[in-house]
């Protein structure tokens, strides 16, 4: 079993930055490849951003695409999600997400484990 705590979610101003961490225990990250989600309200769970097990690749919605960043501290056992320029679409509910590598890394049920999310708001 995998145990996953996201954490760094608040309010920032349009054009602000976060940096979301996911703190995982019970087992190394280092066997499986990590995700973000978001869920914003009223909308379904999407995928935001992916990084392999060695943290060599790496995969963005388009939404995220040239302003967020995944990485991972597989020594930490930590996966971060550095976000820029905000916008207030990126106002949801953040999910760290972890799976064995099968089917698409885009699919939310291809995916384990998951925290319980950290709320990000963005105002205008």
């Amino acid at each position: 079993q995998v145990q996953l705590v996201e954490s760094g979610g608040g309010l920032v101003q349009a054009g602000g930055s976060l940096r979301l961490s996911c703190v995982a225990s019970g087992r190394t990250i280092s066997s499986y490849g990590m995700s973000w989600f978001r869920q914003a309200p009223g909308k379904e769970r999407e995928f935001v951003a992916y990084i392999s097990l060695s943290g060599g690749g790496t995969y963005y919605a388009d939404s995220a695409k040239g302003r967020f960043t995944i990485s991972r501290d597989n020594a930490k056992n930590t996966v971060y999600l550095q976000m820029n320029s905000l916008k207030p679409e990126d106002t949801a509910v953040y999910y760290c997400a972890a799976r064995q590598p099968s089917g698409s890394l885009r699919v939310a049920s291809n995916y384990e484990y998951w925290g319980q999310g950290t709320r990000v708001t963005v105002s205008s």
